[in-house]
């Protein structure tokens, strides 16, 4: 096994739904129709009626309910409800079939977590909350096509995790090459996600230098350490990944601050994986 044929399996995926192409092209657009495009998500019935659950979660809380896309763009405005429908489409990107000895809810339950930190938080770096929930979403994507397309490989992973009692993206370098945070990138590449979303992926398990502003790859690793921290994702014996002090501190928050922070990702976490993961 080696990392070009990982790579060549990426470019081999199938493309998201249409609508979602057309989505995510308006990520790095001013003049964008958004009525049209509310129009065509309509045509998909089950997008739609998770959207629609997800606009109407507490999170948001608008005071009635939205029962249509034209309306949920109308109150919560297109780029909320361009990040639900693309959140929808992900979580169903990937099929379980032939990795029966992975856990996928728990994979997404992780994924999920991450993204709402990385939403919760993004205000506190002056970054945007939207592209922060997408980042953090597909931060962890690139060990779904490990795990799918090479599940014989993706074993020796985790045989080769206990024998070293390593974390994951070192036991996927021994065995394919490279690791998750690689492949994720270049799938994020082929979907034609934003280079901010492809370099946040990328760069996940990296600090950022702390003299330099915080960027989306540093609010992502600290998102994915507080994803496993609160231990949303609800897996035993959950290992909790090195925090650097500077990134930390970057935040400047006290300790209350930290405490509406958790609060926080926590109840967007519930809302979102109740209709994500279901």
């Amino acid at each position: 096994m080696n990392a070009s044929e990982v790579i060549r399996a990426v470019r081999d995926l199938p493309s998201l739904p249409a609508v979602v192409n057309e989505l995510l092209a308006t990520m790095e657009q001013e003049d964008v129709d958004t009525q049209a495009l509310a129009a065509k998500i309509t045509r998909d019935q089950a997008l739609t009626a998770k959207t629609l659950r997800l606009a109407n979660s507490s999170f948001y809380g608008l005071p009635s309910k939205v029962t249509s896309i034209q309306q949920a763009v109308a109150v919560l405005g297109f780029h909320s409800i361009r990040t639900l429908v693309t959140a929808c489409s992900l979580t169903g990107s990937f099929s379980a079939a032939g990795s029966r000895d992975f856990d996928f809810p728990a994979f997404w339950r992780h994924a999920i977590a991450t993204a709402a930190a990385a939403r919760v938080l993004a205000p506190h770096a002056r970054l945007n909350p939207e592209t922060a929930f997408t980042a953090g979403l597909l931060h962890d994507l690139g060990t779904l096509v490990l795990v799918t397309r090479f599940p014989d490989a993706y074993r020796q992973v985790r045989a080769h995790q206990r024998q070293h009692d390593c974390p994951s993206a070192p036991a996927q370098q021994a065995v394919f090459g490279l690791d998750h945070a690689a492949v994720g990138s270049a799938l994020a590449a082929h979907w034609k996600f934003p280079a901010a979303i492809q370099a946040a992926v990328a760069e996940h398990h990296r600090i950022d230098d702390p003299g330099k502003p915080l960027t989306l790859s540093g609010l992502i690793a600290l998102a994915n350490v507080l994803a496993h921290a609160l231990d949303l994702a609800g897996v035993e014996n959950e290992q909790v990944p090195p925090l650097a002090e500077p990134l930390w501190r970057a935040f400047a928050l006290d300790d209350a601050g930290w405490e509406r922070v958790f609060g926080a990702t926590e109840q967007l976490f519930h809302d979102m994986s109740q209709t994500l993961t279901t």
